[in-house]
C-alpha cells in the first residue's frame, strides 16, 4: 500500500512529477506551434478530457481512441472509436492542421503497426507530434520498473504482475501477458525511420533522455 502511494505521488497525483512533466510539454506544444488556438487537431490515442484544462487548445480537437467514447462533448471537440492504425476511410479523407499522439505508438502492436499509424499520421496533416517514452531510459515508465523494458517477456509478465509500482499489481497472468505484450518502447533509430520529415526532441530527466518527440512544423 504505502508502495502504491508512492506511485500515486510520483506518476499519478495532480500535483506529481508526470502531472508537472505534462504541462511541460503542454507548454512545449503550444510555444512550438504559436498558432495552436487557431488549429483543427487531430488526437491519435487520446482523451477530450486532456485538453480542456490546458492554456493553450485548439479550436477544434478530433479525438480517435479504442475506449469507449464520452457521453458527452463540448462544442469545440469530436470523438470516435477507431484504430489509429487502420483508421476508417471518414477520417483519412479528412485534413488536420495537426495531428497529435502521446504515449501511443508504443502500444500500438509492433513495428508493423507503428509503420502504418506513421504513414496516416504524416499524409492527415502538414504539421505532427508524436511522443513517445524512450526505450533506453533506466526506468520502464509505465510500471516504474528498472530495466524491465529489457527482460525477456515471461519475466516482464513477473513483474508486472507482483512489482509494488504496477498501476494495477495483483492481475491475472492473462491480463499481464496481454499488456506486456501491447507495449514495446522505441528508440530513435526507429523514430527517424518512421517520419523521416521531423526532428526528434528529447524530453529529458536529470540529465537523462525520458521520451522522443518527433515534430514536423507547417
Amino acid at each position: 500500500m504505502a508502495l502504491h502511494s508512492l506511485r500515486f505521488r510520483l506518476v499519478d497525483s495532480p500535483t506529481s512529477y508526470g502531472a508537472k512533466r505534462r504541462a511541460r510539454r503542454a507548454a512545449w506544444l503550444s510555444n512550438t506551434f504559436p498558432d495552436l488556438a487557431e488549429m483543427s487537431v487531430l488526437d491519435l490515442g487520446g482523451r477530450v478530457g486532456s485538453w480542456a484544462g490546458l492554456p493553450v487548445r485548439p479550436a477544434r480537437v478530433h479525438v480517435v481512441n479504442l475506449e469507449p467514447l464520452p457521453s458527452e462533448l463540448p462544442d469545440w471537440a469530436e470523438a470516435d472509436h477507431a484504430d489509429a492504425c487502420e483508421l476508417p476511410a471518414k477520417i483519412l479523407s479528412r485534413r488536420y492542421d495537426l495531428v497529435f499522439s502521446n504515449s501511443v505508438l508504443e502500444h500500438v502492436g509492433g513495428h508493423e503497426r507503428r509503420r502504418r499509424m506513421a504513414v496516416a499520421i504524416r499524409e492527415l496533416a502538414p504539421a505532427y507530434w508524436v511522443q513517445t517514452p524512450y526505450r533506453y531510459f533506466p526506468i520502464e515508465p509505465h510500471w516504474v520498473a528498472p530495466g524491465m523494458q529489457f527482460l525477456p517477456v515471461p519475466a516482464r509478465v513477473v513483474v508486472a504482475r507482483r512489482w509494488p509500482l504496477a498501476y494495477t499489481p495483483g492481475k491475472s497472468y492473462e491480463a499481464a501477458m496481454r499488456q506486456v505484450l501491447t507495449t514495446e518502447l522505441i528508440g530513435r533509430a526507429e523514430l527517424r525511420y518512421l517520419f523521416p520529415d521531423a526532428s526528434i526532441r528529447n524530453e529529458r530527466l536529470m540529465g537523462l533522455t525520458k521520451s522522443i518527440i518527433a515534430v514536423r512544423k507547417p
